[in-house]
């Protein structure tokens, strides 16, 4: 299974490259995705990943379904090659933190609605709006494409490790 890498990965630092045509509808894009899913499912407030994050220069992200109002049994929303089409000229500053830097959180200026155009696995491209959290992610993803991590664009960066387990 594939891990979360941390801030230092270069990977995290590159501009992600497009997934290919060849490789739509394939044994290996599907185990990409899968690898993709169960890291961040193995992470109890994780809500997207990017490739990435487990170290692959590829452009794809995936949302959980909890941020979408769906059960855990539900799959990921993915999105492949994914572009912001649109983005509201209202913004607001949210808190953010990222699975790959731990335990620091800062807040953010997002749009607060924003629209990707996307290809799924088998390579359809679609077209998904959000407002709120998950107009928030699509913006913290595909930054995380282009190589900017959330800490590069926060103010007020605060470490908050988590309780120690009794």
């Amino acid at each position: 299974m594939k891990r979360i890498v941390d801030r230092n990965n270069r990977a995290l630092r590159e501009q992600a490259v497009e997934v290919e045509k060849p490789l739509f509808g394939t044994r290996k894009l599907a185990k990409i995705i899968t690898d993709m899913q169960e890291a961040l499912g193995n992470e109890d407030d994780g809500v997207a990943l990017a490739a990435p994050q487990i170290g692959l220069s590829l452009r794809i992200f995936v949302v959980s379904p909890r941020t979408y109002g769906k059960n855990d049994k539900s799959r990921p929303l993915v999105f492949i090659n994914p572009r912001l089409i649109k983005r509201s000229k209202r913004e607001r500053l949210v808190d953010e933190g990222c699975l790959s830097i731990r335990w620091l959180y800062g807040e953010v200026r997002r749009s607060e609605n924003a629209t990707v155009e996307a290809y799924n696995e088998k390579g359809r491209r679609f077209t998904r709006g959000g407002g709120g959290v998950l107009a928030q992610i699509f913006q913290h993803e595909i930054d995380h494409l282009e190589g900017i991590l959330f800490t590069d664009k926060a103010k007020n960066i605060r470490d908050i490790p988590p309780p120690p387990v009794a």
